[in-house]
C-alpha cells in the first residue's frame, strides 16, 4: 500500500492539481471577504498571459484559447467558487482572514488542522487552475468562471455579469462524491428572526452557570440534513427548557456559526436554582444516549461562573425556548419524484441572546419553489407568534434536470468506459450556482462532477488523494472529447 502519509501534500499525483491547491490555500478566502483570493486569480491569469477580466462584485474571468485541433469545439465555461466555509474548533486558534489553511495527510485523506479545508470548493478552484497553466493538454476553448461568496449567499453568480461568456456547456466542479453527476439542485431562502427583551434582576437563590455542548460532528446543512446529526441550538434548548420550576433564566446564548452549516457548538450562561443540576445531569445523559451513533464525541457540561446580576425574564425565557422547541429543524419532505431524495429542508444555524436581543437564523432548501417558501413561513411561524420581527432574505433559485442533455451523455459514456462502472445520476440537495449562472446565460448545458470531498462546512472536511487522481483523470477525457460546434 502508499504511503501518503510519507509525502508532502505538493507530492503528491497529480501535483499539478496538489500544488496549485496548496497555493490556493496559502491565501485567506473567507465568504465575503475574498480580496486577497481575488488578487491572486488575476495575478495567476496575468502571469500566464490570458485574457483575465474582473467583473464589478469580484468574479475572475479567465480565458484560454483551444489547444491545436480543437478550436471547432464548442467553448466549454469550467466553474467553481473563490470562497470557503471558515469554521473551526472552539480550542483551535485560527485567523482566516490573515492565515492560510494548516494542511496534513492522513492515510487516504489531506485534512486540515482544526479548521475546514477548503477543498469545497478549493479542489476545483485547482483543477480548473491546473487546466489553465497545463501545456500539453487537449481541450477546446476553456473560460473559466471564478465566483465569489457562494457560501453566504451566491452573490457572485447572482450578479454575474452578463456579455463576458460565450461558452455552450458548463463544467461545474463542486459536486463532492467522484462517482455522482449532478444535474439539478436545490434553491434556498434564509429566514432571520430578532426580539427585543428588557433585561431583568437576577431572582434570589438563582446562582450563575455556563453550559457547553461541543464535539458535534456538525456539516454541510444540505447534503448531510437527512443524517439526523445533532444540531448544537436545539440540545442546547432541550437542556434549558421547561425549567420555570428552577427559576431559569437566560443570560446569554451563543449557538452555531455558519449559516449553511450545522451547528456543532452552542454556549449558553444561565442563572438558576442549584436543586436544577440533577435534572440538567439527567437530560444531558438521555441526550448524549440518544446520538451516541451519529455523534459519539457529543459533550455537555455546566460550569459555575462568577454571579451575574441580571438577564432575561422568566417570561421572555419561556417564550424563547419555547419558539425554539416549535421550530422545524431537519428533513420537511422528500421528493415524490426521485427515491430517496431530500426535497425541502429546514437547519437552525445560529442562536444569539445577548445585551437585550434575541437572534435566530436559518436557511431553507428545496427543490421547489412553492416548497421552499412553505418551510421558510413554518419556521417563522412560532417566532411571529411570540412577537418577533421576521426577514426572508438570500433567496435563490433551484436547477431543474435535464436527463437528455449532450454534456450529461458524454460524461456518462466515458465514466462507464474509463472504470467499468455506472456513475450515480442524480439532482441534490445543496445549492449549487447552476441555476442562478442559467438564469444568466439561458442555454447552457450544465453539470456538475467532483472529486470525493467528506465533512464539508465542519473542521473534519478532508479531501480523498486517490479520488482527486481519478477526477483529474476523468475531467481530462471530457475535455478532450468536447463535441464540435
Amino acid at each position: 500500500m502508499f504511503n501518503f502519509a510519507a509525502m508532502n501534500i505538493r507530492d503528491l499525483e497529480p501535483t499539478i492539481v496538489w500544488n496549485h491547491f496548496a497555493d490556493l490555500n496559502n491565501v485567506p478566502r473567507p465568504s465575503k471577504k475574498e480580496d486577497k483570493v481575488i488578487a491572486f486569480m488575476q495575478d495567476f491569469g496575468s502571469k500566464l498571459n490570458l485574457d483575465t477580466y474582473t467583473d464589478k462584485v469580484g468574479n475572475v474571468i479567465i480565458k484560454k484559447p483551444a489547444s491545436p485541433g480543437m478550436e471547432d469545439c464548442q467553448t466549454v465555461i469550467m466553474q467553481s467558487h473563490l470562497d470557503m466555509v471558515h469554521q473551526k474548533n472552539a480550542d483551535t486558534t485560527f485567523d482566516f482572514e490573515t492565515q492560510g489553511i494548516e494542511m496534513y495527510i492522513q492515510d487516504d485523506w489531506v485534512r486540515a488542522r482544526g479548521t475546514t479545508l477548503g477543498a469545497d470548493n478549493g479542489m476545483g478552484v485547482a483543477a480548473i487552475m491546473a487546466v489553465l497553466s497545463a501545456t500539453n493538454l487537449k481541450h477546446p476553448p476553456i473560460e473559466a468562471l471564478f465566483t465569489i461568496d457562494e457560501e453566504t449567499g451566491m452573490t457572485g453568480a447572482m450578479e454575474l455579469e452578463k456579455g463576458k461568456l460565450n461558452g455552450t456547456i458548463l463544467l461545474n466542479l463542486d459536486t463532492e462524491d467522484d462517482d455522482e453527476f449532478s444535474i439539478g439542485c436545490a434553491g434556498g431562502i434564509d429566514t432571520n428572526t430578532s426580539y427585543k427583551y428588557a433585561e431583568v434582576p437576577i431572582m434570589t437563590g438563582s446562582e450563575t452557570y455556563k453550559i457547553t455542548v461541543n464535539g458535534l460532528n456538525g456539516g454541510h446543512s444540505g447534503v448531510q440534513i437527512n443524517e439526523e446529526l445533532g444540531n448544537a441550538n436545539k440540545i442546547m434548548n432541550r437542556l434549558i427548557y421547561d425549567c420555570q420550576d428552577y427559576n431559569l433564566q437566560i443570560i446569554e446564548i451563543d449557538g452555531g456559526s455558519l449559516r449553511n452549516a450545522i451547528p456543532r457548538e452552542s454556549f449558553a450562561t444561565i442563572s438558576v436554582n442549584p436543586s436544577y443540576l440533577p435534572l440538567f445531569k439527567e437530560r444531558a445523559q438521555d441526550i448524549r444516549k440518544e446520538f451516541s451513533i451519529q455523534d459519539p464525541n457529543l459533550s455537555i457540561n455546566i460550569e459555575s461562573q462568577k454571579r451575574v446580576n441580571y438577564g432575561m425574564s422568566l417570561e421572555d425565557t419561556a417564550k424563547i425556548t419555547a419558539a425554539i422547541y416549535a421550530c422545524h429543524n431537519g428533513v420537511f419532505r422528500y421528493s415524490q419524484a426521485i427515491a430517496g431524495l431530500v426535497e425541502t429542508s429546514s437547519s437552525l444555524a445560529r442562536v444569539i441572546v445577548k445585551n437585550g436581543e434575541f437572534i435566530t437564523q436559518s436557511l431553507q432548501r428545496s427543490s421547489l419553489e412553492t416548497g421552499k417558501y412553505d418551510v421558510a413561513n413554518t419556521v417563522a411561524a412560532p417566532f411571529k407568534l411570540m412577537g418577533c420581527k421576521i426577514e426572508h432574505g438570500g433567496s435563490y433559485p433551484g436547477w431543474s434536470p435535464n436527463p437528455a442533455s449532450q454534456i450529461l451523455t458524454l460524461l456518462v459514456e466515458k465514466y462507464e468506459t474509463l472504470f467499468n462502472s455506472k456513475p450515480k445520476v442524480m439532482a441534490i440537495h445543496a445549492g449549487l450556482e447552476c441555476g442562478l449562472l442559467g438564469e444568466r446565460y439561458p442555454g447552457l448545458d450544465m453539470i456538475s462532477f467532483g472529486p470525493t470531498i467528506k465533512g464539508a462546512h465542519s473542521p473534519d472536511e478532508r479531501c480523498s488523494i486517490s479520488s482527486t487522481a481519478k477526477f483529474w483523470e476523468f475531467l481530462l477525457v471530457i475535455l478532450e472529447n468536447i463535441p464540435k460546434k
